[in-house]
Order: C-alpha cells, then structure tokens, then sequence
C-alpha cells in the first residue's frame, strides 16, 4: 500500500475508531474514563484509545499510533492496558482489532460466585455463539499486573474473547467492527443471564452449538 493510501486508511480507521468509542459510550456501555479499543495496522503496528480517555470524547487525531514494537509514533500515550491488548494480538494474528470495556452486566458475571470458569455464560443464543463462543474466566490480577497479561495470552489463542474477573471483557474480532458487535453481544447476554439465573434455562444444545460453530467460524 503506497504512503498516501495508507495514511488515508488510517485517518478513516481513526474516524471509526472515535464513532464507535462514542456509540459505546453514549449508551452506557462503558462509563468515565474506562475501557480501550485497538487495531492492527497493515504494517504491523497499532492504533489505540490513549490512556485516561473517555470513549466518549476521542479525538482522532490524538490517538495512539505505535509501531510493531508497541512504541509510541505519535498522538497521546496508549492506554495503561495496552499489554492486555498486545496478549492478545501475540496469540491471535488472525484478528485486526480488540474492544475491552467495564460493561455492567458482564463485569456483574464476572464477580458471581460458582461459574464455570471455562465458559462463564451458557449458549443461550445462536449469535453469542456465533460472536463470542466459550468465554472463560481470567483470575482477578490488579490493574497493571503483568501477571493479568500472561493469565490473558494463555486463553487467547483458543478463545476470542476472556472475562477478566472483577474487571471486565476483553474481545477480540477480525476488524472493529466485528469486535465491536461481539462486545455488545456478550454484554447482552450477561444480561440475559442475570435475568433468567434460578430459572433453569433452556440453552443450545452441544450439537447446536457445534452445527453453529461449523457454520459460522469467527476469526
């Protein structure tokens, strides 16, 4: 991709970066200064929400650009949880982007006692399976940790997206946008799952689960 193509694609993934920070925002999915969004750049390198922003309020211009090293080229200073974003491209070179966010419900899942902490949430829709999969759960870690991003590389390669317990998710999609819609997927079906807790459930079965999965792999 020549110089001035390649700058072009990165002010329009700038662009989406800071409307789908909005849109997350504006309906409450993630709150303050919480949460950051990532791409992968064709070179290699990264854009990525800075440190104490507001998804809300980004400006493109200030994002994060840092090379394939994690060095920052330009814009702000990267998120403080940058090194969770970089387990996770380590182990998935497939995927292009990563949204992790503080959203209620499933931050809520994430501090329940007594779930599965392979696969926090039951299939009980055909999209969260076909979005997010077997979500397993990442042991508590103080922000900052590390240790968190080693607990998060040892999951990543199976799994495209993990709960960090009493945190938060962190997803991982082929682009933005599919990161995205699969963060909004698992938001609503912790929800659902608050809802129906003591209910018996009626999920998928392993065989609809495996038809889904062979029908519709993720990235």
């Amino acid at each position: 991709m020549s110089t001035p193509l390649r700058h072009h694609h990165q002010n329009t993934l700038r662009e989406q970066i800071s409307t789908l920070g909005k849109s997350l925002f504006d309906r409450g999915l993630t709150m303050g200064s919480s949460g950051n969004i990532s791409v992968r750049l064709d070179d290699g390198g990264w854009l990525m929400t800075p440190t104490n922003a507001c998804l809300g309020l980004l400006d493109p211009a200030r994002i994060s650009h840092l090379d394939p090293h994690g060095q920052l080229l330009s814009g702000d200073a990267p998120t403080k949880e940058q090194f969770l974003h970089m387990a996770m491209y380590d182990e998935r070179p497939q995927s292009g982007a990563i949204v992790h966010l503080h959203s209620t419900h499933s931050v809520a899942v994430s501090c329940l006692p007594g779930v599965d902490p392979c696969d926090c949430i039951p299939p009980l829709t055909a999209y969260y399976v076909m979005r997010v999969g077997k979500l397993p759960l990442v042991p508590y870690h103080i922000p900052g940790d590390p240790q968190l991003g080693e607990a998060v590389r040892g999951l990543a390669g199976k799994h495209s997206a993990v709960l960090l317990a009493n945190h938060g998710p962190v997803v991982a999609g082929k682009n933005l946008e599919a990161a995205v819609y699969a963060t909004e997927e698992l938001e609503e079906t912790a929800k659902l799952y608050l809802l129906l807790r003591g209910e018996n459930p009626r999920g998928l079965t392993p065989e609809q689960v495996a038809e889904l999965e062979a029908c519709f792999p993720r990235d």
